[in-house]
């Protein structure tokens, strides 16, 4: 199957299309701003001069690239403006300062311009994959292929260096991503040399001697020799040699995307063999209830399976919003609802967490946990705790403007086909029209679990029943396939209702922090619990696994808070006691709970999202 396009799906007013919203009118605006205070926007310009303020930094082309694609997403359907104005002047200062021969980057033609093409690890071509990708959305948003032209001319320009003429020091990237932007070239113009450039990536990954890690790149063994964390950059093995996701979160799943992406233009069997075991080992061994992937701060890596810290968790927002990448490839790959499953856990936990309320700030790591009694050791240096408070610009900014182009194109992950079935993906008030196959949604979810679908153009529909989901209803008769509802196309209106109640969730024993602990899950969304909504000390308290509660109107989130019934371990005033003669005492409290991306949106706080059980 393969998804419909984002141009083709309008949001109306939802939950998640509020915030799709949200990125429109606030987010895109802010990002701006905060690149234009930090000089990433005037250094475009390529004018920056030794001993002159804001020196551009090797990445500064992704994080503007990335606001550049979201930009053309929103465009789309509002046109003109302030957003208008913006991103054609970047574009014009693109295009009046490409080099002769399609170069662009502006730290290594402003900065060190005789390193061109000669260090791995400094991001060349990640950032030449972040201009593709906006190329291709400046094209489809408002048929002007001027960005293209600039992207195909710096595409010919990597041709020379790395097929061709092998001028450059390197053969694959140190950060992937230009893989999965060239792939997205080759769709969009059916031109096969880009198709061709991305095979030659992949294939070299994992085979070439200049890729060993002596060009700069992060070695492992060498600053960390203790850890068990290797495989940076996913260059140990070859592509199609990959079993478990190895190394930095964020480039492995940039790199698993683009596999996945190869395996279905090009039908290659060992490609797929490949992802069906890393999308295995993500989310069976080395994936948060959040979604989250890329458990250590070191090298914002994956680690062992199992090893899955709450308070120290990782979690980058570009990891998650990666996942979601692979999953509809995937899906596409594979016609199976888990990986839309998986990547609705990461869309409405691990990807709305990195994200304020008001749209304006942004954390870059995203922690299950938090005691700011224990975050004092961030001065001692002896362990690392995510920050408790979201920025609105970081040194290291590319989570920002990822998830501006991620929201912007939120409408390419509801809807999907094969020719002859129209699958829904992802349930929220939204209307596709793509010529002949049309389909409407209308739903509160997750606030509530009824959706109503309407569709025509097409013989059958299929619903993805989530695999939270234990009981639902639907009006008219249909068959179970792969976790999707499949019904008659031309039966009209179909009713669907998920049951929402909440849930308790239990982590594979093998998780060593979550052993004899329970989380609370409603529909998709993960809940935590704040010391700003509750007098009871968060790790004192007891969850019963059979527990009771009480739903009301959140307005922090705008969906359920939960009101549970829990117990409180109350203190004998002595440092270690008698067990046998000072037993446990237990007071009952009602533990109040809020979905876990509305956290520390408010005061400075703990918070937790596992809690001790009893009864599993």
């Amino acid at each position: 199957m393969k998804y419909y396009d984002w141009r083709q799906v309008s949001f109306g007013e939802s939950f998640l299309g509020g915030r799709h919203d949200l990125n429109r009118e606030v987010t895109i605006g802010a990002v701006y701003d905060r690149f234009a205070e930090t000089g990433r926007i005037a250094a475009f310009k390529c004018g920056w001069k030794e001993g002159d303020p804001f020196r551009p930094h090797i990445f500064w082309d992704s994080d503007v690239f990335k606001w550049m694609e979201a930009a053309a997403y929103t465009l789309y359907r509002h046109p003109g403006g302030e957003l208008a104005g913006r991103l054609e002047s970047l574009i014009e200062e693109i295009e009046k300062n490409q080099k002769d021969d399609g170069y662009f980057n502006i730290y290594f033609m402003t900065v060190e311009p005789e390193k061109r093409f000669t260090t791995r690890s400094e991001h060349e071509l990640y950032c030449a994959g972040h201009l593709f990708e906006a190329a291709v959305a400046y094209s489809m948003a408002t048929g002007s292929d001027r960005l293209l032209k600039v992207a195909d001319r710096y595409a010919d320009c990597i041709i020379k260096a790395f097929v061709t003429e092998k001028t450059a020091a390197f053969d694959t990237p140190g950060h992937e991503e230009i893989e999965l932007a060239l792939l997205k070239l080759f769709e969009h113009t059916k031109d096969r040399k880009y198709l061709d450039l991305a095979m030659h990536f992949l294939d070299l990954r994992g085979r070439s001697g200049k890729d060993g890690g002596k060009d700069g790149d992060y070695d492992w063994r060498r600053d960390n020799p203790d850890t068990l964390l290797f495989d940076y950059n996913q260059s140990h093995v070859p592509v199609r040699e990959q079993k478990d996701a190895r190394g930095h979160a964020v480039r492995a799943v940039y790199l698993y995307s683009a596999m996945a992406g190869a395996a279905l233009e090009t039908g290659d069997e060992q490609l797929k063999t490949a992802c069906d075991s890393l999308f295995s080992d993500i989310t069976e061994k080395k994936m948060y209830v959040t979604g989250g992937i890329g458990s250590s701060s070191i090298g914002e890596c994956f680690t062992n399976a199992f090893d899955l810290p709450n308070a120290e968790a990782y979690t980058e927002t570009c990891a998650a919003i990666g996942l979601v990448f692979f999953c509809s490839r995937m899906a596409q790959l594979r016609n199976s609802s888990v990986y839309s499953d998986t990547a609705e856990r990461s869309i409405y936990n691990g990807i709305l967490s990195g994200l304020s309320l008001d749209g304006k700030g942004f954390f870059y790591e995203n922690p299950l946990e938090i005691s700011l009694p224990m975050h004092f050791r961030r001065d001692w240096g002896s362990k690392r705790y995510p920050g408790t408070r979201r920025s609105e610009v970081f040194w290291c900014s590319c989570c920002p403007p990822n998830v501006n182009r991620f929201l912007a194109s939120l409408g390419g992950y509801i809807y999907a086909g094969d020719g002859s079935t129209l699958f829904v993906e992802q349930y929220v008030r939204s209307e596709l029209d793509s010529g002949n196959v049309k389909c409407r949604v209308d739903t509160d979810y997750p606030l509530d679990g009824r959706i109503s679908v309407e569709a025509s153009g097409c013989g059958r529909v299929a619903l993805r029943i989530p695999g939270w989901c234990s009981e639902f209803s639907l009006s008219v008769p249909y068959t179970m396939e792969n976790g999707y509802a499949v019904f008659d196309g031309t039966c009209g209106k179909a009713e669907l209702e998920l049951d929402m109640k909440p849930f308790p969730v239990r982590s594979d024993v093998r998780l060593q922090e979550d052993t004899g602990k329970i989380c609370i899950q409603r529909g998709p969304v993960v809940y935590c619990a704040e010391a700003a909504d509750n007098e009871a000390d968060l790790f004192r308290v007891r969850i019963p696994a059979d527990f009771t509660y009480e739903e009301h109107p959140d307005p922090l989130s705008g969906l359920v808070a939960l009101d549970v019934d829990a117990f409180e371990i109350e203190g004998s005033g002595k440092l270690y006691a008698d067990a046998r003669t000072d037993p446990v005492r237990k007071r009952p409290c009602r533990l109040h709970m809020i979905p876990y991306f509305a956290f520390a949106n408010r005061e400075e706080c703990d918070m937790r999202v596992w809690f001790p059980a009893d009864g599993i």
